[in-house]
Order: C-alpha cells, then structure tokens, then sequence
C-alpha cells in the first residue's frame, strides 16, 4: 500500500537502516506506523482503532519489516512478510480473504506473501523505497521462497474510476497465465465506471510489473479500506536481468 506516495525534498542527512522486527515492541511500531498511514491519512475503518495501531490476526505470524531512521530511531516504513510456514499456521494468506486462490494450491509449500507496506509522508522517497526492497530481497534469497504474492491496493477516493483506468492500462500486458488466474470475494464493479482515464501507475504497482510480476485477474474491493486491490503474482525466476540485479544487489 505504497500508492499514496508524495514526492517530498530529497534530505541528503538522513541515515536509513532496514532489519526485521525482533521484540513484541519493534512489531508495535509496524502497527503504529500503518495506523498513521491506513487509518488517518487514508481513512481506513480499523477494529483497533481504539489502541492506535492496525493489528489484525495475521501479525503475529508475520515477519515485519522496519525501515528506521537512525537520526531518530523512528520508524518510517514497513512491510510484512507472511512465509508458507507460517501461512499453513495462521490457516491461509490475508490475500485469501479478498481471492480465491485454489488455483494456486500446488505452489502453497513455496509462496511468501508480502502485503501491509506503507511509509511515513515525509520518507516517500527513493531511498525509503529502496531500503523496503532491498530488505525485502534479503529475505527472499535467504529464505529460498520461489514466488511472491500479494495485494497491491489502489486507492478509491474518486469512487472507482482511477482505480479501474489503472487496471485496464496494465491487465492485457501483464495478465497472470490462466493457471496462476484468482477471482475475486468482492469485485470491483468495472462496468460501472470509467476504464479509459489518464493515469499515471501506482509506484508500488509499477515497480512489481517492472520485476516481472503478474495481475491475478480483476480487483476486489475492500470497503474497510476504501481501496481496489489488485493481485500481484511475482515468480522470482521471472525477474529480469536488470531489475533483478538492482533489486538483489540492495540486500547485499
């Protein structure tokens, strides 16, 4: 959920680092930073919102990924990371609460799910980005996991119609094999809105197609968080050279 991203001044003093959450504590600062983001920049409608953080049932099966400015030991992004162990604990992916994902059976033993990503408004930059994928490949090539998978979410503020535009720019080009094809809980009801807008890509979007990724099949909407997301689908094998090669290097 890296689609909100503002371009702000580049700060040449920042001293990033990125590691997995360690302690209950370090998982909080996961939790309160998505609350930030999800629930009071993008008005997301949370179960916790009492506690100030986004917690949900999977969290506690998850790797988290921390992104920390070392200037203020802040954290200012992250990622999850729900490994095919750890899925088969927790009884499936979070992406099986929007797809169905029956399609993907014989893969289960070999798929990471990644989801939950977001950065503080005043890190969307570059680097921040570049650190939760770097940390992301490092985790990949230790791990030995053979496809990635998740939601990428696209937000809905205009009641559909950017998000639709976005999908039919990219779904022919990209479109998931038949095999790999999920379906939607709750679809994104594309026929009643406008598919033929201008628009620019999500970063977060854009960059898994750049990697080699593939579009599951039509959006779901998920109205908790007023977003359409979109099933990304990323076999590693499938990385290109170039991309490949930038992605894995920040991990070493």
């Amino acid at each position: 959920m890296l689609d909100l991203i503002r371009q702000p001044v580049p700060n040449a003093t920042r001293r990033l680092s990125c590691a997995l959450a360690r302690t209950h504590a370090e998982m909080e600062e996961a939790q309160r930073i998505r609350y930030q983001v999800f629930a009071e920049e993008m008005g997301a409608k949370l179960p916790s919102a009492a506690t100030g953080l986004d917690v949900d049932r999977y969290d506690m099966y998850c790797e988290h990924l921390l992104v920390r400015d070392n200037n203020n030991e802040k954290v200012v992004g992250t990622y999850r990371i729900l490994p095919p162990e750890q899925a088969r604990m927790a009884g499936g992916y979070y992406s099986e609460t929007e797809f169905d994902l029956s399609r993907l059976a014989h893969l289960r033993d070999n798929m990471a799910e990644v989801g939950r990503s977001c950065v503080h408004a005043d890190y969307r930059d570059g680097g921040t980005i570049t650190q939760l994928w770097g940390g992301l490949a490092d985790y990949v090539m230790h791990n030995g996991h053979e496809y990635l998978i998740g939601c990428a979410s696209i937000s809905m503020n205009d009641g559909g119609h950017y998000a639709a535009s976005v999908f039919n720019k990219i779904y022919k080009l990209h479109a998931a094999p038949d095999e790999y094809r999920v379906t939607p809980h709750r679809r994104l009801p594309l026929e009643s809105l406008n598919q033929n807008l201008e628009v620019i890509l999500p970063p977060l979007i854009k960059g898994y197609l750049r990697l080699g990724a593939y579009i599951g099949g039509e959006p779901a909407w998920d109205a908790d968080f007023n977003t359409a997301d979109l099933f990304i689908m990323l076999p590693v094998s499938r990385m290109s050279a170039r991309f490949a090669k930038h992605f894995l290097r920040q991990a070493s």
